[in-house]
Formats: C-alpha cells, sequence, structure tokens
C-alpha cells in the first residue's frame, strides 16, 4: 500500500494549508482540493479535470519535479488569465509519492 504525503496548498484568500494527499487513489491535485474543501464549491474543476477550463490553476512554488505538459494543458493555460512561467493546471497533477513536499499557490477565480 502506498503512503499519504505532505503538500502545502496556499488557497485563494492567501492561507497555507499543509495536508497529507493519499497517492493510492489516483487523485489529482484539482481532487485533493475540492476534497478538503480548500475553494469554494463551483469554482474549481468546473469541467471535471479534463484541462479544459483552467478553474483549477496553480502556482508551482516548490522545485517538485513534475511530469511534463501535455498539449491539451498548454493550450487551455494558453487561453488562461493570471497565467505565469509556474502555472500549471492541478487536474494534470497526479498525486503520487514523487509529489512529496509540493507546494501550490491557487490562482484567483476568473
Amino acid at each position: 500500500m502506498e503512503q499519504d504525503i505532505n503538500i502545502t496548498i496556499i488557497d485563494r484568500e492567501g492561507v497555507s494549508h499543509t495536508i497529507e494527499a493519499p497517492t493510492d487513489m489516483a487523485m489529482n491535485l484539482m481532487e485533493v482540493v475540492r476534497s478538503y474543501e480548500l475553494a469554494p464549491e463551483g469554482t474549481i474543476g468546473i469541467c471535471g479535470g479534463m484541462a479544459m477550463c483552467a478553474s483549477c490553476q496553480c502556482y508551482v512554488l516548490s522545485e517538485t519535479p513534475l511530469p511534463e505538459k501535455q498539449d491539451d494543458e498548454e493550450a487551455m493555460l494558453s487561453e488562461a488569465f493570471f497565467v505565469k512561467e509556474n502555472s500549471r493546471l492541478g487536474c494534470q497533477i497526479q498525486m503520487t509519492p514523487q509529489m512529496e513536499g509540493l507546494k501550490v499557490q491557487l490562482a484567483p477565480a476568473e
């Protein structure tokens, strides 16, 4: 059985939350944010995690190595608001043991 990892999520109010995220449930970062209710319901993961809305955009603040952006994530970020160099879509970041120590800040809601 995989173990939980510790990640830090700074919500849209600027409050930092260090939480345990399961690595054995095939969850992505957007789903973790929703399960911990770190963003108001209906403001994150609107497309259901299909990389089609950018409501789960976040800024990666740690040096955690992440998988390369796929074309659909690149395309969505090219159309999103508040995009920075370190922007990623939370729905595209799977919770794996390699994500231990990940620190992100949720991007402002549109």
